[in-house]
């Protein structure tokens, strides 16, 4: 790209006071684009720790333990006999557990 070099250069102090500027108008506008949140409406939308839950229902159903399925005696977890590592007198325990 060419250069003219006959073009008045900006001072550093010019090049500062433009950069600050630039700021100015770019934090302006960041704060104009942010929406207003109803504090009221998002208070309602929160669920709290203990909150009374007893007239909902699950969105997901819950399956019994399949036939080729253990319950790991360490982790509780749930997982495909695929999965197992041994069974000692405990009970079974997954690789992940081993």
């Amino acid at each position: 790209m060419a250069t003219d070099d006959d073009t008045p250069r900006k001072t550093d102090e010019e090049l500062a006071e433009a950069s600050i500027e630039d700021l100015k108008v770019r934090r302006a506008e960041k704060s104009s684009a942010m929406l207003d949140v109803d504090e009221a409406e998002l208070a309602e939308t929160l669920e709290l720790p203990g909150a009374d839950l007893s007239d909902e229902r699950p969105s997901i159903e819950a399956l019994p333990r399949q036939a080729d399925e253990f319950t790991c005696s360490t982790c509780f977890l749930v997982h495909h006999r695929s999965q197992l590592d041994h069974e000692d007198a405990g009970g079974a325990v997954c690789t992940e557990c081993s």
